[in-house]
């Protein structure tokens, strides 16, 4: 039972370290209520500052699509109880990001600067729909088990693990990746882009363009017919496109037997 708390404990730690350094990014993509966002002004060499602003990016992805990957998730779980897995992935992504944060250089300069305050509120407006709808995905998903809650606390009660199945709810019948695209809304929506916040949204946009093609393979070689037909009737990120003009390229490979199903929706919640 001891063991149980203490997995059930740490699953806690790691949610309420994933609050505040989700609270944090926020700010400082939006440049409020925190004492560096990523649009400071510019310090130190420029060459430096973007070869070390790349290794903080470069370092989250790696992080985040590395340890998604089911190879890594089963030598994990020898090292780590298989209920707190997930817990663990919260865990590194949000050290990662601290990382980002607390190292990250300004570059300084502006791309471009809107002053019409119709235009100003708008750009904010979007912003905030992509963070509401980053959120709102994780629910629609069951935001407890892809933060790694519902399965220390089944595993605290002694209750089984059931994966919560293949469903696509709300926006998901728009989009397979409405998560996605909530990033993508809160990241170039913005009045001021400055040259740091550009590097940021280009470097961001392409690694999710490529998470997604590892997470759809993954998807496919678990779920099969089940996803290549919802792959076929939904679009990637834009609603109304047609589907087959953003298709991931097909997979085959027939799913390993201690594999799990990635979850309750098109989108892939375990990771990239």
């Amino acid at each position: 039972m001891l063991k149980r708390f203490i997995v059930f404990v740490y699953g806690l730690g790691c949610y309420g370290l994933f609050l505040a350094t989700f609270l944090y990014a926020i700010g400082f993509v939006a440049n409020v209520f925190v004492p560096r966002s990523i649009d400071s002004p510019g310090d130190g060499d420029l060459v430096a500052s973007v070869a070390v602003d790349l290794a903080l990016l470069t370092l989250f992805a790696l992080q985040h699509s590395g340890m998604a990957r089911q190879g890594f998730k089963r030598w994990l779980t020898r090292v780590v109880p298989e209920p707190a897995e997930r817990s663990t992935y919260v865990l590194a992504s949000s050290v990662a990001l601290i990382a980002l944060f607390a190292f990250w250089r300004p570059l300084g300069g502006a791309v471009w600067t809107v002053q019409n305050p119709v235009l100003v509120a708008t750009l904010y407006g979007l912003c905030i729909f992509g963070w509401l709808l980053v959120l709102a995905s994780t629910f629609l998903i069951n935001h407890f088990d892809l933060f790694g809650l519902r399965q220390v606390w089944l595993y605290l009660v002694g209750a089984e693990y059931r994966p919560i199945g293949f469903r696509t709810p709300g926006p998901y019948r728009l989009v397979r990746h409405p998560l996605y695209v909530g990033w993508l809304f809160a990241f170039w929506s913005t009045p001021t882009m400055t040259v740091t916040h550009l590097l940021f949204a280009i470097v961001t946009t392409l690694y999710i363009l490529f998470a997604i093609r590892l997470e759809e393979r993954d998807l496919v070689a678990t779920l099969g017919d089940a996803y290549r037909n919802y792959r076929e009737r939904v679009p990637m990120l834009i609603p109304f496109l047609s589907p087959s003009r953003d298709q991931s390229p097909p997979y085959h490979r027939m799913p390993r037997t201690d594999e799990r199903q990635p979850g309750s929706s098109a989108s892939g919640y375990r990771g990239l």
